[in-house]
């Protein structure tokens, strides 16, 4: 499917959703998704002019289709044509309505959240990377380590739970902890992996010039095993986000995770799709970052 060919389709969905918004049964217009959906076109349009590539073109315009698809299917089959449980699947509007009456709220609970992800995540990294660096670069302990790995990397972070709550001094560090591990093996075996696999011609090629270990390490080794390191990195962070609602089960009482989860317990699923959306913005904020620092660290691939 071409660009304009799938452009056209975007168009068509907004208008079809424009239509059946400014319309509605009721007599009174939903401003609130009519202006997420302004917003949504709008972007997917300015994307679309200022990408470099085809490809990015492409990509916008496919992401906004299917947002608008969604948000079109959302809106007739609980407001139009009331066809889903009121109670599991309340109306689009209602829903953005909450979402900007409970954003105060939601923020402050994110500072929380961010605050035991980041101490996890950076703590993961400070200690998961040196080590694989290390593991990988000796083959010995390579040959001792790798066995080890295959049986302590696929445990379930959350078995952790209970002597992380005994053995630590807080809740916070215990919370911080079950983050730490959930995000350290994908770091250390894509860290430990990616420094096994760089062509051993290469790695003596550089011994024949006599450089110390160090530049050895910071100038061949560390950039060899980059594209390892950054796939690593990027799991660590699904994961840490997937453990960060389990974390933040652990004595807290704010944060994005447990807001989900503390309205699901007393079945206000309008809250409930408000934190979804609230996540989802997140993630991709906090992912649109890491692609783009990922592309910067790989610059020398292009």
């Amino acid at each position: 499917m071409t660009i304009k060919s799938v452009a056209t389709a975007t168009n068509l969905l907004f208008i079809a959703l424009l239509t059946a918004l400014l319309w509605p049964s009721t007599g009174q217009v939903p401003l609130h998704l009519l202006t997420v959906s302004i917003v949504i076109m709008a972007i997917a349009q300015l994307r679309q002019a200022t990408a470099t590539c085809e490809h990015a073109r492409r990509g916008a315009a496919d992401v906004s289709a299917i947002i608008l698809a969604l948000l079109l299917a959302w809106y007739l089959s609980t407001t139009r044509f009331p066809v889903l449980d009121k109670m599991l699947f309340p109306q689009p509007e209602a829903v953005l309505k909450l979402f900007v009456a409970e954003l105060p709220d939601m923020l402050k609970g994110l500072v929380n959240s961010l605050i035991l992800l980041v101490s996890g995540y950076l703590l993961a990294l400070g200690t998961a990377l040196p080590l694989g660096l290390l593991v990988g670069w000796r083959t010995r302990m390579y040959h001792a380590v790798n066995p080890l790995t295959k049986v302590l990397g696929p445990i379930p972070p959350i078995v952790y739970i209970p002597y992380a709550i005994a053995l630590l001094p807080t809740f916070r560090l215990a919370s911080i902890f079950v983050i730490f591990i959930g995000a350290f093996w994908p770091i250390f075996i894509n860290t430990v992996n990616g420094v096994f696999n760089i062509p051993k011609g290469l790695l003596d090629s550089a011994r024949v010039l006599n450089l110390k270990e160090r530049t050895l390490l910071l100038r061949i080794i560390l950039p060899g095993a980059m594209p390892s390191i950054c796939t690593g990195a990027t799991l660590a962070l699904v994961f840490a986000f997937v453990l960060l609602a389990a974390a933040e089960l652990i004595g807290a009482n704010s944060g994005v995770g447990w807001y989900i989860k503390n309205f699901a317990d007393f079945a206000d699923y309008q809250r409930v799709i408000v934190g979804i959306i609230f996540i989802s913005i997140v993630v991709t904020a906090i992912t649109w970052g890491t692609e783009r620092l990922e592309r910067h660290l790989l610059r020398w691939r292009n």
